[in-house]
């Protein structure tokens, strides 16, 4: 247990506020006028993880908060006092079992071999030949006839379930895989953007354990990711001042792959860290 006094975990939590705010005020103020955005609202709807508790620092486990403010978390589910100090309680036993399938899985897909030959076509297969446009709000930049001749163009390989149980009914079955949920822990692997994108999601359910700075790395991270996933898209987002990766092209698809191979970088030690804290956690509730 590192115990933090209160000069240090006070301004560690004033950094963590001043690096996601940036992130979260566009997105409150755009609510407050009932407007959108393609790219930075996708993590605050698909992931439903309000803003607040974005902001809100945790420290993590094995740390204890010491000072009168500490007191505030003893009102935050999953923190109780002890004589160090202001800590996260031992993982419940209930809990258990969903973490150590959760280190499990990030680490059979840390350890698959990454594919880098999906070039993003999972948005297309999306809208193949549909009159039905997932993103109604925005418009395409080739006409459904264009976007369907892409798709059939091109071999359709997408592993991830929670991209795939989106395609139309016709593109389907044009997928070399069909991934289900139960089948994900066979499927899933370090390249694939959403698997990727949803290392924040895996951060988040482990909090209040998995440290703020995590979690925010996660989350900078699945936007990031999530600006290619549209840029790569048949969707014209021009007027929110993106350009776009056309994968439609042989010098798209290249670009599309060094986007994924240094995402795919950045996710690994994240990923990793997940799996090391599941591990600690697990170990501390023997």
């Amino acid at each position: 247990m590192k115990i933090l006094p209160p000069s240090e975990w006070i301004a560690l939590r004033a950094a963590h506020e001043k690096r996601v705010d940036p992130w979260i005020a566009p997105r409150l103020q755009r609510a407050s006028h009932g407007l959108k955005h393609p790219v930075d609202d996708f993590l605050f709807e698909y992931y439903p993880n309000r803003p607040s508790l974005l902001r809100r620092w945790h420290p993590g486990f094995a740390f204890a908060l010491r000072g009168d403010e500490a007191e505030f978390y003893l009102g935050v589910p999953g923190y109780l006092v002890t004589r160090s100090g202001v800590t996260v309680e031992p993982l419940p036993e209930k809990r258990r079992p969903i973490v150590q399938w959760l280190g499990q899985f990030l680490s059979s897909t840390a350890n698959r071999a990454p594919f880098f030959g999906c070039h993003g076509l999972h948005e297309w297969a999306m809208v193949y030949k549909s009159s039905e446009v997932r993103h109604g709000s925005q418009p395409l930049r080739l006409s459904p006839s264009e976007v369907a001749d892409v798709v059939d163009s091109l071999p359709v390989r997408c592993s991830h379930y929670d991209a795939f149980r989106f395609f139309t009914p016709e593109a389907g079955p044009l997928n070399r895989l069909q991934p289900t949920r139960h089948a994900a822990p066979q499927l899933e692997q370090p390249a694939c953007l959403h698997a990727n994108m949803d290392l924040y999601k895996w951060a988040f359910k482990l909090a209040p354990w998995c440290p703020s700075d995590l979690i925010a790395d996660t989350f900078e991270l699945a936007r990031d990711i999530r600006e290619l996933d549209m840029r790569a898209s048949p969707y014209d987002l021009s007027s929110f001042g993106y350009t776009a990766v056309p994968i439609e092209t042989p010098e798209g698809r290249a670009e599309y792959e060094r986007y994924q191979r240094d995402f795919a970088e950045r996710a690994r030690p994240l990923r990793q860290r997940l799996v090391q804290l599941c591990e600690s956690l697990l170990n501390d509730a023997v």
